[in-house]
């Protein structure tokens, strides 16, 4: 890739990243569902006005709002919530690449190539070390509901790739349309309105900066950026750039969060990390006919 566009990739990764530790201070702000809500809000509104919608069924759309949108960060930032510490989480949730390729074996009819099948067994061993070092000082719970969230992250993957949508910021504005709704709903059931009601008189700046940063800078910047990228270079020249987003995530939630990195989380995140690069490019897929658009590379947050 030209240094430009290696330069740019370098920076994606880096605000999704980085993004973690401002979900920690949005969650300082607001209720795990509702800041979920209002980051897909804040991502869908104007924007939605000013982007076409991708030329796909709008069943897709839908389907993959309420699969990525509505489940998988539903339980980040619940998981989060509950405890799972920032750099952890950006970790852990690489193993969606995991999840992709089985689903993808299970719905598309993929069959891998052993090297994948070896790359999942080292990202699971590093999932398997850190869930045994969180054990040590978190709740469980709170990390099974990241590790659930990659399942679902995985999941959406796969019905992206079945969409095919053309063009990613468009795709990314118009899933964000989906999840607000459910989600406001969620939070009224599940944290009570008194709850929401309170983050809105408690607003400040640090709370409206969290939302923009997570709608604006990591969803419609990154996704514009990281689909600007995949059209103009091959796919398997941007991909390795996303092994980098667990490395900034682990390190600003050590510089601004002050979280301490075990010996153990670091051989849990050689183990994932490597376990991911093996995952996602150790060779392509062979794919039945039909079953979708071309593998995606990288994994957008």
């Amino acid at each position: 890739m030209p240094l430009r566009h290696s330069l740019l990739a370098v920076l994606v990764a880096a605000v999704w990243g980085v993004n973690f530790v401002v979900i920690e201070v949005g969650l300082d702000h607001f209720p795990p569902l509702l800041f979920s809500a209002l980051r897909f809000l804040a991502a869908a509104l104007p924007a939605v006005f000013f982007v076409r919608r991708p030329g796909v069924a709008f069943g897709w759309i839908v389907l993959v709002g309420l699969v990525l949108g509505v489940a998988k960060f539903g339980l980040v930032f619940t998981g989060m919530d509950l405890g799972m510490p920032a750099g952890l989480t950006s970790l852990v949730l690489q193993v969606q690449a995991v999840f992709t390729a089985f689903f993808a074996v299970l719905f598309l009819r993929e069959s891998l190539r052993p090297v994948r099948y070896l790359g999942m067994g080292v990202a699971l061993c590093g999932i398997g070390v850190a869930a045994y070092d969180h054990g040590g000082s978190g709740p469980l719970t709170a990390f099974a509901l990241v590790v659930a969230a990659a399942a679902f992250w995985g999941l959406s993957n796969v019905i992206t790739r079945r969409a095919a949508p053309p063009d990613a910021l468009s795709w990314m504005v118009w899933v964000s349309v989906v999840p607000p709704l459910p989600l406001f709903a969620l939070s009224l059931l599940v944290e009570g309105p008194e709850a929401g009601l309170a983050a809105v008189r408690g607003l400040d700046l640090a709370g409206v900066g969290a939302i923009l940063f997570v709608a604006w800078a990591a969803t419609v910047f990154g996704f514009g950026a990281w689909g600007y990228l995949l059209r103009q270079n091959e796919a398997s020249a941007v991909a390795p750039y996303s092994l980098l987003v667990p490395v900034f995530g682990m390190a600003s939630a050590a510089l601004f969060l002050g979280e301490a990195v075990s010996p153990l989380s670091l051989v849990a995140a050689l183990l994932l990390v490597g376990g991911v690069a093996l995952t996602a490019l150790g060779g392509r897929s062979s794919k039945a006919v039909g079953a979708g658009s071309p593998e995606p590379a990288g994994n957008p947050r």
